[in-house]
């Protein structure tokens, strides 16, 4: 039975082999392949979650924030993902906004995980420095 997928000179090659492909060839900085070959993998519902993480994480490692977004957000719709694999995704997506200075959905993102972990790596500190922020950027005169 033929694979569906864009590369179909391997077509026997599976959805693990995939992800497993895409790891390597992220780890050694080639990005792009990589996430050819998670996109390939997430058909695979079991993989999903991971191979979109890893291509936002892929688009990030690239520079490339803006895509990352969209990619983290496929991982946090996918509804295998336990509440600790949430808290990772979302923080990893915070600091992609944070990046990005979309203060407003950076905020959200680390408020949630507040309420899930309150305790979780350094969001408390980065929603007091964000907030602070945020209200002084609204009070400064012109």
């Amino acid at each position: 039975m033929a694979d569906s997928s864009p590369d179909i000179s391997e077509p026997s090659v599976t959805p693990v082999e995939r992800y497993e492909r895409g790891m390597a060839l992220k780890h050694a900085g080639l990005h792009k392949a990589a996430i050819d070959q998670f996109e390939m993998a997430a058909v695979e519902v079991s993989l999903a979650l991971k191979s979109y993480a890893q291509i936002g994480l892929c688009y990030k490692l690239a520079g490339r924030y803006e895509e990352a977004v969209p990619a983290f957000q496929k991982a946090l719709k996918v509804t295998a993902a336990s509440s600790r694999e949430t808290v990772q995704i979302l923080y990893v997506l915070g600091r992609t906004l944070e990046s990005l200075g979309r203060i407003a959905e950076t905020l959200e993102a680390y408020r949630w995980i507040r309420r899930e972990d309150p305790d979780y790596r350094d969001v408390t500190e980065r929603i007091e420095r964000l907030s602070s922020r945020r209200s002084t950027l609204g009070t400064k005169k012109i």
